[in-house]
């Protein structure tokens, strides 16, 4: 074979294709920062013959553009395999003038290939025979993709879509490799207002990300307190709760559960029966905590939200029928467990549900509400708690863990609606706690039933939540009080977890992969 000169066509040793390569690459610089086109750079591999009988075709368009011309064989077409034939010859014949490129702009290539790493589309690859040896590598990046899935998507918080299709990557990956654990943990409190259900799983040490959950208020504690008994009604709305949940638990393989009962079932006098008609109807047994449980696990839940510097907290949680408060105080060492810190704690048997059927929450006026808080001050006056010294430094707080506190934060906020991302933590001082309280107690039921951080459900159960809130502000006075949209269920969730040690096996993972 000739070359376009008439001469023979030259032989390359492996020193000459090395310089081949380096050619390309400068060539492909220059193109990036707008500098000499191919035709200028090298007049003599300009034009090329073509097949037999047929003039020689140029390689740049009339415009002079060579970018047209890649694009067409990038599309691919008629002519894409004669066009991989002419950008061989063309290395080839562009090859003998770069064979020996300086060392600056060898290390200027290197840089600007650094700078454009993963921005290189087909256009800066020579489209030959060599294409599909790349091949067998794509595919081994997508599988390493797929099972190390798992771990990017829970580091980089990925959505519920994305979760849900990292779950099928599961048997992909090694015996040998050290993955996040698809450890899924589930929680399930059934109150006497509410039936919740979180489903979740371990990251960080201290820290899940939840997965599924499910809240629904099903009141089951409604005319308890006359009755003693808990109604046919009130237990339909359960169950039928209850089965949600259960459906969302079978659609998971769940690697730990616990599902509690609360004050409702504790003090109904049908409440074993209740339970063993939900084993019945729904396959999920519950069991009932004792107050003391429930004051240490609404402690564990809001654990996260105690600062290093705070060395006394009153925490309480206002529920349906009880009301759980935990006095903690902290010393110089402090317990991988908040709830370990715990000194004193009592459970009011009265919550927003029990005080406003007894004094009535729809139409409430300032008289009938000082009476609820005067109620509620008679039983804080029987527990027996040592005064907190408030130094005014910071160092003491509220924290409240119940739909009333919440709602109040979401008033405060003026939230078209309910946001637990900006509610969850936020810190409200002791007058705007004075203002959201005065605010409500203003409006009629209509009004706050029109609130949509209230709505119909809360309605007439908010103002017995001031109530009770009202009389923990009087018993520890605080300059500030922090909001906690969270209780129990995220309690029992990290009981669990550090129980069963994840968060050291996920750490340990870690420094393994790392090493």
């Amino acid at each position: 074979m000739e070359d376009p000169e008439g001469g023979a066509k030259p032989q390359f040793d492996g020193a000459t294709a090395a310089g081949r390569r380096d050619g390309k690459k400068s060539r492909r610089r220059k193109g990036k920062r707008g500098g000499q086109t191919r035709s200028a750079a090298h007049p003599a591999s300009h034009e090329f013959p073509g097949s037999a009988g047929q003039p020689a075709r140029p390689m740049d368009d009339a415009a002079g553009h060579p970018a047209r011309k890649r694009k067409r064989r990038r599309r691919g077409g008629q002519g894409a395999s004669q066009d991989s034939s002419v950008q061989n010859q063309k290395v080839e014949q562009g090859s003998a003038a770069s064979a020996a490129p300086t060392g600056s702009d060898s290390a200027s290539s290197r840089r600007n290939r650094r700078k454009h790493r993963g921005k290189r589309g087909l256009q800066g690859r020579p489209l030959n025979s060599a294409k599909p040896s790349h091949v067998p590598l794509q595919e081994s990046r997508v599988e390493e993709t797929a099972r190390s899935a798992v771990p990017r998507e829970i580091q980089n918080g990925a959505g519920r879509k994305g979760r849900q299709e990292s779950n099928g990557h599961q048997g992909d990956r090694q015996a040998g490799e050290h993955a996040w654990p698809e450890e899924l943990y589930a929680a399930l409190d059934l109150g006497t207002n509410n039936c919740r259900l979180l489903i979740a799983q371990p990251t960080r040490p201290g820290q899940f990300r939840v997965v599924d959950a499910f809240s629904r208020i099903v009141r089951l504690g409604e005319g308890l307190a006359a009755s003693g008994r808990l109604s046919d009604e009130a237990m339909e709305r359960a169950i039928e709760a209850l089965r949600i949940c259960a459906g969302k638990l079978r659609n998971r393989e769940i690697r730990r559960m616990r599902l509690i009962a609360t004050e409702a079932c504790r003090q109904a006098i049908n409440g074993a029966e209740f339970l063993g008609r939900v084993v019945a109807e729904t396959g999920l047994e519950l069991e009932i905590i004792d107050r003391e449980t429930e004051a240490r696990l609404a402690v564990s839940g809001c654990s996260s939200l105690v600062g290093r510097e705070t060395r006394s907290v009153v925490l309480f949680d206002i529920g349906g029928g009880s009301s759980e408060i935990a006095v903690i105080r902290i010393g110089d060492s402090r317990f991988s467990r908040l709830a370990n810190h715990i000194t004193h704690w009592t459970s009011l048997p009265v919550g927003v549900v029990t005080l406003s059927e007894r004094h009535g929450g729809r139409d409430v006026t300032p008289e009938l509400f000082e009476g609820m808080v005067r109620e509620v001050e008679a039983m804080l006056g029987r527990f027996d708690c040592p005064e907190i010294e408030i130094a005014g430094t910071g160092d003491f707080h509220l924290i409240g863990t119940s739909g009333t506190v919440t709602t109040l934060a979401g008033v405060h906020l003026d939230l078209p609606r309910y946001d637990r991302r900006k509610v969850d933590g936020i810190w409200l001082s002791d007058d705007e706690v004075s203002a959201m309280q005065a605010k409500l107690l203003s409006w009629d039921f209509e009004s706050r039933a029109a609130n949509p951080c209230i709505g119909p459900d809360r309605a007439d159960l908010v103002l017995a939540g001031c109530a009770i809130l009202e009389a923990i502000r009087r018993r520890w006075p605080s300059p500030r009080m922090r909001v906690a949209d969270r209780g129990l269920r995220e309690g029992l969730l990290t009981d669990m977890m550090a129980d069963d040690g994840v968060w050291r096996r996920n750490r340990n993972r870690r420094g393994q992969r790392a090493k």
